[in-house]
């Protein structure tokens, strides 16, 4: 079954402020919360809404879900660092060559049914085949990782990628385990996990392998460069007055948004208690509505103890 919360819903929509009659973009379809959103504030045979995913999983769900919008939809199986490809495929109207919407939308990280279905290779709370792609279509998976990669290079990426203290412990322990024999299950991969920390490390803070499942995930599905191309392409695409709203769970994803945001935001010279931009600014191409990340509320929180990391960042195209 798949089930998924959720996050910043009502939050990152409004944010966008859907007009009935714009092409809106969700770039991250998943369970199509976001996408049901946006399309139920359409206007049939005027607004138009574009879904993209790599999971097919979560288009079939996404399909099922958002009918009732008929034509009003059209998803495409994608990875968004395609996004401008994928809209002209999509007969986006375009300006000078370039696709032109009224609104983007990044939901990241890895959506809940994905994490919980066992034989996705995803959680260290499952014992199943080491695999994490979000595309199953692609060849590079974590197994491939853990046991071709050198001891320097998945020091890098537990280090870079999960923020690991103890990257190089855990990258010895598993280059030791694999001269032996090939490392085939999470569940292995999470004892030398284990076994590359200190046992006084261990017994505080979050799941000992969380950081560097995380890390190894993001290098399998190249995350981290899939959005910086996409999100520079979002703002080509965006016309003057729409709007990109970004939800990220992960403080590499934040900073990766919001250099991007500040590279193309113009100079505002308003007072600094203004919680908006009222002066236009000067030659930047961007301002940010409103000026800081927008965090789930508490009754969220209450609700789903994973939205505790998220941030929503939004920007306007001048």
């Amino acid at each position: 079954m798949f089930h998924h919360i959720t996050v910043l819903k009502e939050e990152a929509v409004e944010g966008l402020r859907v007009r009935p009659d714009g092409i809106y973009v969700d770039c991250t379809l998943g369970g199509a919360g976001h996408s049901e959103a946006i399309a139920s504030r359409l206007t049939p045979g005027q607004g138009r809404l574009i879904g993209l995913d790599q999971d097919d999983v979560s288009l079939a769900h996404a399909r099922e879900r958002l009918k009732p919008y008929g034509e009003a939809v059209t998803l495409v199986k994608s990875n968004f660092r395609r996004l401008t490809a994928a809209l002209l495929e999509a007969g986006v109207p375009q300006e000078n060559g370039v696709p032109r919407v009224d609104g983007v939308l990044f939901d990241l990280g890895v959506s809940s049914p994905q994490l919980d279905e066992a034989d996705r290779g995803f959680s260290y709370n499952h014992d199943s085949e080491l695999d994490m792609r979000m595309d199953r279509g692609q060849s590079l998976t974590a197994k491939e990782i853990v046991n071709e990669w050198d001891e320097a290079e998945i020091a890098d990426i537990l280090r870079d990628y999960g923020e690991e203290k103890f990257a190089r412990k855990i990258a010895r322990q598993i280059v030791t385990a694999r001269e032996k024999a090939p490392i085939e299950k999470t569940g292995e991969l999470v004892e030398l996990i284990k076994a590359g920390i200190p046992a006084a490390a261990r017994r505080t803070g979050p799941h000992p392998a969380k950081r560097s499942f995380q890390a190894i995930r993001i290098a399998v599905n190249d995350e981290l460069g899939a959005f910086r191309e996409a999100l520079v392409q979002a703002i080509d695409c965006v016309k003057p007055g729409g709007r990109i709203a970004v939800i990220t769970f992960h403080s590499l994803e934040d900073r990766i948004c919001k250099e991007t945001f500040a590279k193309e935001v113009a100079t505002c010279r308003c007072p600094p208690d203004f919680p908006v931009c009222v002066c236009g600014g000067g030659d930047g191409r961007l301002r940010l509505t409103p000026r800081k990340p927008i965090l789930p509320s508490e009754r969220e929180l209450e609700a789903n103890n994973r939205a505790r990391s998220a941030k929503l960042r939004i920007a306007e195209r001048l």
